[in-house]
């Protein structure tokens, strides 16, 4: 048996002053998840206190390359070191999966704009807990996002060098969305084929639908080692009429808060996560490949965990609810206590 080396990683600033507060506590629970696709070798997970920093700690039988190459996705970590004598830091190189430039997530900002750490850790997570979590380096996940707003799960799976799918019912934020990134494409000169265009059926206009492909870089594009994004404006509900059964790696969603989103269009907006789930969960389902995972964000305020974990029940999926997975509950705002779900299909 090797023996165990420590290792502790500095917390990357948050510019959300409350999604720091409560950043330690949610990045030891995403490094618990972490801790699963490394065959359960990093133990003692804390936090501790290094000449007056505080720092993220853990245990492990000496990280190998891919393994640090793992780690270094994690949605807070900024620095990792291996801890030696007393208190001595040694850096070890984390790389990450970033292809591309990282302005292609902080660029939109708007009203209602998800957290870009926290997607990053839903998507990690959601990941994680699929049977694809050994490939995280090496496979080009496709990942669903049915509620996908102006992207910015969309982005952060791009970033990755994953293919994007996605759907929203809001025709301002897909043509925002779909402005953006053609004008991001054509900005950072990358060799891409970009459409928004109408969808029909029997003559009749039944969608409208934004394709695009693209490389990292000219040669990756001569291979033919193309990124794939495809996005839909049509209700969530409706994504087994776009997508392919069993084509998605993964469904990542941010779910309507009851406080500023719905999750329908019109005047009469549905403001109940459990009501979207109930509508639309089976088709995620029928989207989802089998040992993909969903994972979802919801305000706990709205809608309870067991409530929403029985609708995703109803669905066929199995949800996660041990371990790590119950510690992510975390306040936004005074109106939106936010956690994650995530299930897997068999």
């Amino acid at each position: 048996m090797k023996p165990m080396s420590r290792y502790a990683f500095l917390l990357l600033p948050s510019f959300n002053r409350v999604y720091a507060a409560a950043s330690a506590e949610l990045a030891r629970a995403e490094l618990e998840v972490f801790a699963t696709a490394l065959d359960g070798r990093v133990d003692e997970i804390g936090t501790s206190d290094i000449a007056g920093v505080p720092y993220i700690t853990f245990d492990c039988d000496g990280l190998t390359e891919r393994d640090a190459a793992r780690l270094g996705n994690l949605s807070s970590l900024y620095a990792l070191f291996e801890v030696t004598g007393s208190d001595t830091l040694r850096p070890v190189a984390a790389p990450r999966l970033d292809r591309l430039d990282d302005d292609l997530l902080t660029i939109l900002k708007y009203q209602g704009k998800t957290n870009e750490q926290f997607t990053k850790l839903l998507l990690n997570v959601t990941l994680l807990s699929s049977r694809f979590a050994a490939e995280m380096l090496t496979r080009k996940v496709s990942v669903l996002d049915p509620l996908c707003g102006r992207g910015t799960t969309l982005n952060q799976a791009l970033m990755y060098g994953f293919d994007a799918y996605g759907m929203d019912i809001d025709k301002r934020d897909i043509e925002a969305y779909s402005a953006f990134i053609r004008r991001w494409l054509k900005d950072k000169r990358l060799k891409h084929q970009a459409e928004f265009i109408p969808v029909r059926r029997e003559k009749k206009l039944v969608a409208r639908r934004l394709q695009a492909s693209f490389a990292a870089s000219k040669d990756d594009y001569k291979a033919g080692d193309v990124q794939r994004l495809d996005v839909v404006l049509a209700d969530a509900s409706r994504a087994p009429e776009f997508f392919k059964a069993s084509s998605a790696d993964l469904v990542v969603a941010d779910l309507p808060y009851g406080i500023q989103h719905g999750s329908t269009a019109g005047p009469g907006l549905a403001r109940s996560p459990l009501e979207l789930l109930a509508r639309c969960a089976p088709g995620w389902a029928k989207v989802l490949r089998s040992g993909g995972a969903l994972g979802i964000s919801w305000n706990t305020f709205v809608a309870s965990r067991d409530d929403a974990a029985d609708e995703l029940a109803a669905a066929g999926l199995e949800v996660l609810d041990d371990g790590p997975y119950l510690k992510f509950r975390h306040r936004v705002d005074q109106a939106i206590n936010r956690d994650i779900l995530v299930a897997w299909k068999p």
